[in-house]
C-alpha cells in the first residue's frame, strides 16, 4: 500500500517552499511531488518516507491536509508502457480519478501512481494482470 499527502495550499510566491523547508527541517524525504493549481489555491500530492509524521507536522503546521491510499504500479521503462496499463484498466471498465509516473528508488523503473475509487478492486485487477505493486 502506498500513501499519499494531499495538502491543500496557497498559490502565492514560497508557498511550495514553506513545505519543503519544513519537511525538510524534520529530516522527511520527499519521493515525488506533483502540484496542480487554480488561481488562488492548489493541491500538492507528496510520497514521503514516513507519511503519518509528516502528517502529523502539516498539521500542526496550519496546512490543511489528509492522507490518501494510492496504487503504485511499476511499468516498464519503454514506449507504450502507460498505454498499455491504461488499456488494461479500461477494459475492466476502471475509472481512474488521476494518475502521476514517478521512479522506483529500488530499480529506477517507472512507477504509475493511480488514485481511484475502489483500491481493492483496481489492486486486484492489475495483480491479475500480472502488474507488479509497490
Amino acid at each position: 500500500m502506498v500513501e499519499q499527502i494531499s495538502i491543500f495550499a496557497e498559490n502565492r510566491k514560497g508557498s511550495m517552499r514553506e513545505i519543503t523547508q519544513l519537511l525538510t527541517e524534520n529530516d522527511l524525504n520527499i519521493y515525488c511531488a506533483i502540484t496542480n493549481d487554480s488561481a488562488e489555491y492548489g493541491i500538492v500530492r507528496l510520497l514521503v518516507d514516513e507519511t503519518e509524521r509528516a502528517y502529523i507536522l502539516l498539521q500542526e503546521n496550519h496546512f490543511t491536509c489528509k492522507i490518501s491510499r494510492v496504487i503504485g504500479v511499476k511499468i516498464p521503462d519503454n514506449v507504450g508502457s502507460l498505454n498499455t496499463l491504461l488499456c488494461d484498466i479500461e477494459d475492466s471498465n476502471i475509472n481512474l480519478d488521476y494518475l502521476y509516473v514517478s521512479y522506483s528508488r529500488e530499480d529506477a523503473t517507472p512507477v504509475a501512481i493511480l488514485h481511484a475509487p475502489g483500491y481493492a478492486e483496481v489492486e486486484e485487477c492489475l495483480l491479475n494482470r500480472g502488474y507488479k505493486l509497490l
